[in-house]
This record gives C-alpha cells, sequence and structure tokens, in this order.
C-alpha cells in the first residue's frame, strides 16, 4: 500500500500540474482513507463491504465523477455553494489542518482525545511511558514530553522566524531540522528508541534505498456487483459519492481560493475544467492501485504558503513523491513532531480568510461558523460542509417564507447585509466547452478570441469596400469613407471628395448627410 499510495500520488499530481497548472498535489485523502478503512471495509474487513467491492465502488466513482466533471455540475456546485460557506470551508480547513498538527499521529503530540469522559480534547504532552496504552491519554507528566519540545522549538518557532522574513524553504528548513535532530538513537527525543517499534523503524532508515513491489492490491476489484453483493456495491457506491464530492469539490476550491486562482465575479478558477477532470480520472486510477478515493490533499497549503502558484509546483511534488517509492526508509523516518508545527503554522494562514466572512448577518454568520468549526471536531470536511449547507438552507429558507408568509413586513434584522446568492450563477450550469460546441465552434476546448474575430470581421468588411460591394455612396454615386475608432465605435462620417450642399458650402457634410 505504501508504494501504491505514492505512485497514485506522483502520477496524479504530476498531470495536476501538467494539465491544469495548479499548485494543487492529489493523493489519497487521510479524512477519506479513515473513511474507507473503518466505516466502509472495517477494521481487519469486518465492515459492511469488503475491500474488492469497496473498490470496485472507487473506480465507479471516479468514472461518475468525470461525467460530472465534463458537464460541468461540479463548477456550479463549487460555484452555487454560498460566498460566506466557501469562505468558512478554506478558514475550517486550516482549523482541521491546525488540530491534525496538534496530535499524536501526525504531529506534536500536544493534545488527545477522551472517551466517555466530560472533556473531549485534553492537554497532552506525555512521553509514551505515562499514556494509557488502550486510550493513549497522559496518565502523568503532561507536557513534559522532549519531542513535543523539539517540535515547537525547532520545528515551530524556527520556522514562524524564517517565515517572518520572508526566508524560502522555511517549512522544509524547520522539517530537516526536527529530522536530524530526532535521528540519532542515544538521545531523550530519537525518533528509533531502543524497543521492538525502534529496532524495526532503525532496520528500515538504514536501508536508505529500497522498493517494495505493489502485490496483492493491485486490480483487486471485484466485478461481481450483482445478487448478494449488490447491496453492498451500492452502499459504497453511494457513500463514497456524497462524502467525496463534497469533500475533494471542497478541498480543491479552498486551495484555489488560498493560491489567489479564485475570479471574484465568476467565482471560479482558470482551467477547473481540467482540474475537475485530473482529480476525477485520478481517483478511478487510484482504485486500480488498490487506493481509496483520490483527492486535493489540504497540506496542498503549505506549497502554497512558500510561494508555489503554478503547476510547477504540483509537478515538483509529483517527482517528490516518484523519488519517494525508492528511497521510503528515508521519508519514512521523518517523525510526526518534525511536520506537526509545519501544519498549525499553515493552518494558521489558511484562518486568516475568517476576517471576510460575513459576520453582520446571522444567517450567513452562524452557518459559516457551523462550517469550519465542524471541519476540526468531526475529521471531516464533507461534514463540516453538510452541517453548513443545512443550517444556511434551513435559515435562509426560513427567512424568506416569513417575509413572503407577511408581504415584506416581517424581515429579519439586517438583512439587507446579507450576501447575495442564487442557484443562477453567472455561466449557468453547462461548462464553456459545450456552449461553444453547440455554437459550432471547431476549436470548442480553446476560448474565444473576441479581438482575432473582430479583427476578422473588420477586415472582410474592408475588403468588400475596396471591391465596391456594399459600399455607401451619396446621391451623385460618391464613395463616402466610415471612420472608426481604436473602440470600434463609429463616430463620423466623411466624404472622401469635396460636396457642397444648400445650408453648408465647407467641405464636408452637409446637414442633409448628418
Amino acid at each position: 500500500m505504501v508504494t501504491s499510495t505514492a505512485a497514485v500520488a506522483a502520477l496524479a499530481s504530476f498531470c495536476m500540474g501538467l494539465f491544469a497548472n495548479m499548485p494543487v498535489a492529489l493523493a489519497p485523502g487521510m479524512g477519506l482513507n479513515a473513511y474507507f478503512a473503518y466505516q466502509v471495509v472495517g477494521e481487519n474487513g469486518k465492515g459492511p463491504v469488503k475491500y474488492e467491492l469497496a473498490l470496485t465502488a472507487v473506480f465507479i466513482e471516479g468514472l461518475v465523477f468525470v461525467i460530472l466533471s465534463v458537464f460541468g455540475l461540479r463548477q456550479w456546485l463549487a460555484r452555487a455553494i454560498p460566498s460566506s460557506l466557501k469562505i468558512a470551508s478554506g478558514a475550517g480547513i486550516g482549523l482541521y489542518l491546525a488540530l491534525i498538527g496538534l496530535t499524536y499521529n501526525a504531529g506534536i503530540g500536544a493534545i488527545t482525545g477522551e472517551v466517555l469522559v466530560s472533556a473531549p480534547v485534553k492537554l497532552a504532552g506525555c512521553t509514551h511511558s505515562h499514556r494509557d496504552p488502550s486510550t493513549g491519554i497522559c496518565k502523568s507528566g503532561a507536557m513534559r514530553n522532549p519531542t513535543m519540545w523539539i517540535g515547537i522549538i525547532c520545528g515551530g518557532v524556527t520556522t514562524a522566524f524564517l517565515m517572518m522574513y520572508r526566508v524560502k524553504g522555511a517549512v522544509i528548513a524547520g522539517i530537516l531540522l526536527v529530522s536530524l535532530t530526532s535521528w540519532p538513537r542515544s538521545t531523550s527525543v530519537t525518533y528509533f528508541e531502543h524497543d521492538e517499534i525502534g529496532d524495526n523503524r532503525f532496520d528500515f532508515f538504514k536501508k536508505v534505498i529500497t522498493f517494495h513491489p505493489i502485490g496483492k492490491v493491485l486490480l483487486a476489484q471485484d466485478w461481481n456487483i450483482t445478487g448478494e453483493h449488490a447491496g453492498q456495491f451500492a452502499l459504497a457506491l453511494v457513500t463514497f459519492l456524497y462524502v467525496d464530492i463534497l469533500d475533494a469539490t471542497g478541498t480543491l476550491y479552498s486551495m484555489a481560493r488560498y493560491c489567489g486562482a479564485i475570479d471574484e465575479d465568476t467565482q471560479d478558477f482558470e482551467g477547473s475544467a481540467v482540474a475537475y477532470l485530473v482529480d476525477a480520472f485520478a481517483i478511478t486510477i487510484g482504485s486500480l492501485f488498490g487506493s481509496p478515493p483520490v483527492t486535493a490533499f489540504v497540506e496542498s497549503g503549505a506549497g502554497i504558503s512558500e510561494g508555489g502558484a503554478t503547476g510547477i509546483t504540483s509537478c515538483v511534488t509529483g517527482l517528490c513523491f516518484f523519488i519517494s517509492i525508492f528511497f521510503a526508509p528515508i521519508f519514512a523516518s521523518i517523525p510526526p513532531w518534525a511536520t506537526g508545527c509545519t501544519l498549525i503554522l499553515v493552518g494558521a494562514m489558511m484562518a486568516r480568510a475568517c476576517t471576510d466572512i460575513n459576520w453582520r448577518y446571522i444567517g450567513d454568520s452562524v452557518p459559516a461558523f457551523l462550517t469550519l468549526a465542524m471541519m476540526p471536531f468531526t475529521y471531516s470536511i464533507a461534514y463540516g460542509l453538510i452541517a453548513g449547507i443545512v443550517s444556511y438552507a434551513i435559515l435562509n429558507t426560513g427567512a424568506w417564507i416569513v417575509a413572503w408568509a407577511s408581504s415584506g413586513r416581517v424581515m429579519p434584522h439586517d438583512f439587507e447585509q446579507k450576501d447575495y446568492w442564487t442557484y443562477k450563477v453567472q455561466g449557468g450550469l453547462l461548462p464553456d466547452w459545450l456552449k461553444r460546441l453547440a455554437k459550432g465552434k471547431r476549436d470548442f476546448w480553446h476560448d474565444w478570441d473576441f479581438d482575432a474575430e473582430e479583427s476578422s470581421r473588420d477586415s472582410y468588411a474592408m475588403s468588400k469596400n475596396n471591391r465596391g460591394s456594399g459600399m455607401s455612396t451619396d446621391n451623385a454615386g460618391t464613395p463616402m469613407q466610415v471612420v472608426v475608432t481604436a473602440d470600434w465605435e463609429m463616430t463620423s462620417i466623411a466624404v472622401t471628395e469635396g460636396l457642397h450642399t444648400d445650408g453648408d458650402d465647407s467641405r464636408g457634410v452637409g446637414p442633409s448627410q448628418r
């Protein structure tokens, strides 16, 4: 699975940069991965859907996404989501990243969760020996883990200080500093402790270069989707569709907004159709490698924060994923506390979007707050968007019903501050390429070039004038010249030869011709 995950991420990220020119990398998302592993397939295959059938559902889901992307439905969904919810989704992803960076599995281990107690989240930061092996709760020694402080000081403070002075590569420098500090085995902050787990990690690290072939997970789909398996297949397909269409679409749109690619008038970004298509095909191809749904991952914000703004960022990321297939022992030995503070810093930068939310009107602010709060608390981008969309629909539909029933006499307070929203988004439902194809444009995959077409029509009209066809004349048959400005607006009509008319004996046009 490690090799297949890196291979799919390499291919998908490189294609996103090459074809869509977006600084957004693709890989099997952690949220979708956990949903696939624990809720659909289940631990050790004890879930409602077996692994092979779930991969088939992912394959079909990718094809459905391709169709939705071709006909512009995913683009329309991203544009149709209310503005405050779209802004809140970016800030919510920032909080989601910060939560990941604060936990044990992928961060510095500053917080942990408690089950069936009053505090669902609790301060942590203790060593492994002081944690409850079954729950992971710190029994004592909170905030005394040296690895956490190495991550905070070397990874967090140092990186933030370098970012304050706009030092390029600040994020990578922080990760390398913590990693190099954590690799020696004779220290209290080592990643290779002298136990069974640490010995296995160190043995793998010493290989430096290795390659694990893709074995059982390659082309593992079960195409027997009828009969007794029909219900399981339908359950998996519907589950992935409703979760992934919001998760993948919302993440890709939020990353596009974070890198400044969103057009505020159309609420879309250049090359969106290609970006959504690459994302959709990556889901289908990833399933052939045995991978859960592939999506634009939120850690792309780290590259964007370092200045990534074009597809070169994604291409380089894809190449690094490809290299990691062979240097897996090195990359797998980067400790989680080396990357935790990086995620927190990126989350802080993404959370700046909160200032753009319309906090003046309750119908916009409450759904936006639910969106950004539910994403980290439920560990799911899709659930955050669902909470925001449902609450927005309830509040604003209810306000519309009250206003309609009262003939506009009862209106919400500060209703005039409400963000404008309509499902009739600019550009319509169908994608531009389909509209160009319907109008008979041969190269429909290219946008209209109005300047070239205007010049072509003008050249054609001038050639007709030069041949004497369709040329304006006066009563005596004298040819007249049309004078146009650079803005293609007719401003005056002048006669090429002198005319003397009643009421105006000067050269030019008399009153009867004006």
